[in-house]
């Protein structure tokens, strides 16, 4: 072999070995690459309320359909002591009180007893197809996502006007088996906007995982972290920042903080939210998060 040739054919060898080491990638590097988080939980805000009427067993049934396995609700408690899922502290919006009982006004859920409240329709005010559908106890609501083996956001609405309720919710999601080992690890969240109520929730039953509707000053949070194990700020609120000071805290469970954001309804918003790293999105159309976030 001439000196030309040889050198021709080793300067070959070393650029191949060269490319080689180019196009490699280290072990290492391949399975951060492949590592990616968990997309943020979706949650049927007061049922799939974009596609059925809000907090009826139509719309946990159509939230199953969609395939979520979370729902959140609202509860209140009638004048005679029953425990109802509604939004509203009154009735007009969403059932036909003003028909049925034109002369109650203001129709407070507080001024009418179970029996009355279950003569009302809370369906037609959303479409035609759900005539008839009623505002359902929290008993029916819990037995019927033990039907669908669907998990709970309770939310309590308003408790600040029904004292004890915190322990009546309590008392009625034991009644119903929901404050057993397999719901209170992993089928169960109880919150509220009202931090007091967070704090009974949390002394009466340790063990039953809280959350604060809000978003308290960073510098507040770790007061918070000792009686909730989320911090649940409206998506208007929410930034990468604040989502990383939220993580950076352990609550009572001694697990890091999470932060689920609410009303999101829209693919971008969804979007833009999961990049600053929510564990949660609660929606009317959770389809449409789902879709966008794989969560």
């Amino acid at each position: 072999m001439s000196m030309r040739r040889a050198v021709a054919t080793a300067t070959g060898v070393l650029l191949g070995l060269s490319s080689l080491a180019l196009t490699v990638v280290p072990a290492h590097a391949s399975s951060q690459q492949e590592q990616k988080s968990d997309p943020p939980l979706t949650v049927a805000h007061r049922g799939a309320s974009g596609h059925a009427p809000e907090n009826t067993l139509a719309a946990v049934q159509k939230a199953h359909e969609l395939g979520i396995e979370w729902v959140e609700n609202d509860v209140q408690r009638t004048k005679d002591g029953e425990l109802v899922v509604v939004h509203d502290t009154t009735l007009e919006r969403t059932t036909d009180v003003e028909d049925v009982f034109p002369d109650r006004a203001p129709w407070k859920i507080s001024d009418f007893t179970a029996a009355e409240i279950g003569k009302l329709d809370a369906g037609s005010w959303f479409s035609d197809g759900y005539k008839g559908e009623k505002v359902p106890t929290l008993e029916q609501y819990l037995r019927k996502l033990d039907e669908t083996d669907q998990r709970l956001l309770l939310e309590l609405k308003g408790p600040e006007l029904y004292p004890g309720i915190e322990a009546e919710i309590l008392d009625e999601l034991k009644s119903e088996g929901w404050l057993d080992d397999q719901h209170v690890q992993g089928k169960l969240v109880m919150q509220s906007f009202n931090e007091s109520s967070v704090k009974t929730v949390h002394g009466l039953a340790p063990a039953v995982k809280t959350g604060f509707l809000g978003n308290p000053p960073v510098s507040e949070l770790k007061n918070y972290a000792r009686f909730s194990d989320q911090i649940n700020p409206r998506y208007t609120t929410v930034t990468k920042d604040y989502i990383d000071a939220i993580h950076k805290l352990k609550g009572p469970h001694d697990k890091p903080l999470e932060a689920y954001t609410w009303t999101v309804n829209d693919a971008s918003t969804a979007r833009k939210v999961a990049d600053a790293g929510v564990d949660g999105i609660i929606s009317n159309y959770p389809d449409v998060v789902r879709d966008e976030t794989g969560g």
